[in-house]
């Protein structure tokens, strides 16, 4: 009996210290860190006239509207006939800065996000143009149990023209593409940066020798957070090549402007987010931003436009 007694206690007594120690190693084991997103790093999935590394929240779909109005200020206007600057400013004040001069160009798109990391959209561009696209989050900022210090997008897009074909015209030569990384970092709840290196390819060959269908350039942009409702937000873009001299198919020379400033006020109500913008750019698709503009900064010809956004969720 006594046997019995002493291996019960024993027993009892090693399965405490068992239990001890196994509540001490536990407690010497730190919990893993958590990881900590960035998030917002933009509100829009366009910072101006460009992507962001932002695409709208699984099973929403977006609509956007993108309005280019006329230039600012025609300081052409009234020189060919001497008049003087006064009734220039007459004419411009009638235009109310290139809001009724009756040239406007519309950017109407769609767009859905089947997951958390990719975006599928349609877009009709202006001049008979339409797009479509797949845009991809690659990487998300993060603190924690990874730092990963930037937020890594990839976005790829088809562009094709369907004005009325010219004589002989092959249909193949009307589409052109368009490929982007976007790397941004939100640096505080403040500041985000983003930098895009962009490639766009166009499927006809420019006319003239040492031309290229290939057209680089690298573009920069940012958000500066005023209040909970309202940013400040900026662009920059600098085409690389193709951009002087070229030859058209009539056999005249025309230059390229190869760089884009756009300086917008973003505003966000809740429901719906505005977003009122000045640039040196009058057209609604990327292809034309980054390839073929023709507004120069030096002549001051930047345009005023408007962006609204409105997302629903599609989900059950």
């Amino acid at each position: 009996m006594k046997k019995i007694l002493l291996l019960l206690a024993f027993a009892t007594g090693f399965s405490f210290l068992a239990t001890a120690q196994e509540a001490t190693d536990t407690a010497a084991v730190p919990d893993a860190p958590k990881a900590k997103f960035a998030r917002a790093t933009f509100n829009s999935t366009r910072i101006i006239n460009n992507q962001s590394v932002e695409i709208v929240s699984k099973g929403n779909l977006q609509f956007m509207i993108n309005h280019h109005f006329g230039y600012f200020w025609d300081k052409d206007r009234g020189e060919k006939t001497g008049e003087v600057f006064n009734q220039r400013f007459r004419q411009n004040l009638g235009n109310l800065f290139g809001l009724n001069t009756g040239i406007a160009h519309t950017y109407l798109s769609f767009d859905y996000s089947p997951t958390t990391w990719a975006n599928l959209g349609l877009a009709a561009t202006g001049r008979s143009g339409f797009e479509g696209w797949a845009k991809f989050k690659v990487l998300r900022q993060q603190t924690g149990q990874k730092n990963i210090p930037v937020t890594l997008g990839w976005y790829s897009m088809a562009n094709i023209s369907t004005q009325k074909k010219e004589v002989n015209e092959f249909t193949d030569n009307r589409w052109s593409f368009m490929h982007q990384l976007l790397i941004a970092r939100k640096f505080s709840n403040k500041l985000s940066l983003q930098l895009m290196p962009t490639l766009i390819h166009f499927n006809i060959v420019p006319y003239g020798i040492n031309n290229s269908n290939m057209v680089w350039s690298i573009g920069m942009g940012g958000k500066y957070k005023l209040t909970p409702k309202l940013n400040l937000t900026m662009e920059y873009a600098r085409q690389l090549n193709m951009y002087e001299n070229l030859l058209t198919k009539n056999g005249s020379i025309i230059n390229y402007e190869p760089d884009m400033l756009s300086l917008g006020l973003e505003i966000n109500t809740g429901g719906h987010l505005f977003q009122f913008f000045i640039g040196n750019t009058v057209d609604g698709s990327n292809i034309d931003h980054f390839a073929r503009n023709t507004s120069a900064i030096k002549d001051g010809k930047f345009a005023l436009g408007f962006t609204i956004n409105r997302s629903l969720s599609l989900k059950k």
